[in-house]
């Protein structure tokens, strides 16, 4: 029995024979090995197009915008997880990023469908700064955090979205959604009667939209970064090995009581 709804038994992304294999329409060896790199092919396998200059230019910037953080939660999964199977750096790295949900990384997702969503009463004649400060001051009220904005060290301005956002009013591509990005931050100071960091999930969304790359995979861009980060930190695990004693660390750092106590 076949559960959930099928689509067509075909596929659009590659294909092999003896002789070649074919990527979205490109001889792998002939057309992509040589002569393109790989963030122009990574843009073709989800976008189904080799990308434009700014296209790429801008895929290097945010790639590597939320690469490495640090000994985040993430890092610290992968890292204890290869300390204790070290014959398995795929399981340490699949540690890490299965810890990649709404709160690490995942926020990119979520400040993309906000602006989606906003851009479309843009687009159906509402005013851009009249939108910005709806979203922020009815996810005030409700007591909501605003995606894409807030971070617990950089306060108040994430650097790195500072260095996304002129880069792309530079190159000429910011758009609606970095328009949109901007006036949320604006309005999402007066809401909240400070200033409210737009970290660099909104950054990545916004000029990513603008860049038109696919809504449904604005997620994928901390993800493949992070990677990157994570191996990062697993090569070095093998080297200067801290798993362990991060663990232990943490046992010391944790009081023990008993469950009566707990909900007393």
């Amino acid at each position: 029995m076949m559960i959930g709804k099928a689509g067509a038994a075909r596929t659009s992304i590659c294909t092999a024979d003896a002789a070649s294999i074919t990527v979205r329409g490109h001889d792998l060896c002939d057309d992509l090995m040589g002569h393109r790199s790989f963030t122009d092919f990574f843009f073709l396998s989800v976008a189904g197009h080799l990308p434009t200059e700014q296209q790429r230019f801008f895929l290097d910037v945010l790639l590597i915008s939320i690469a490495e953080h640090g000994l985040t939660p993430n890092a610290q999964a992968a890292r204890m997880t290869y300390a204790a199977g070290p014959d398995s750096l795929q399981g340490a790295l699949a540690a890490g990023i299965l810890g990649c949900g709404t709160v690490i990384l995942g926020a990119a997702e979520l400040a993309g469908g906000l602006l989606v969503k906003a851009k479309a009463r843009v687009d159906a004649g509402e005013d851009i700064d009249a939108v910005a400060r709806d979203i922020a001051m009815t996810t005030r009220q409700a007591g909501g955090k605003l995606a894409g904005f807030g971070h617990p060290l950089h306060r108040p301005k994430d650097p790195r979205t500072e260095r996304i956002m002129t880069l792309a009013r530079d190159q000429g591509v910011s758009a609606t959604h970095c328009a949109l990005a901007s006036a949320i931050s604006t309005a999402a100071d007066t809401a909240w009667g400070k200033p409210l960091t737009m970290n660099v999930s909104m950054g990545i969304a916004a000029v990513l939209l603008d860049l038109d790359f696919p809504a449904s995979m604005i997620k994928a861009i901390p993800l493949l970064a992070r990677t990157a980060g994570l191996l990062g930190h697993l090569a070095e695990e093998q080297r200067y090995p801290i798993g362990f004693l991060m663990a232990a660390k943490a046992e010391e750092a944790i009081t023990y009581f008993p469950e009566q106590e707990a909900g007393a």
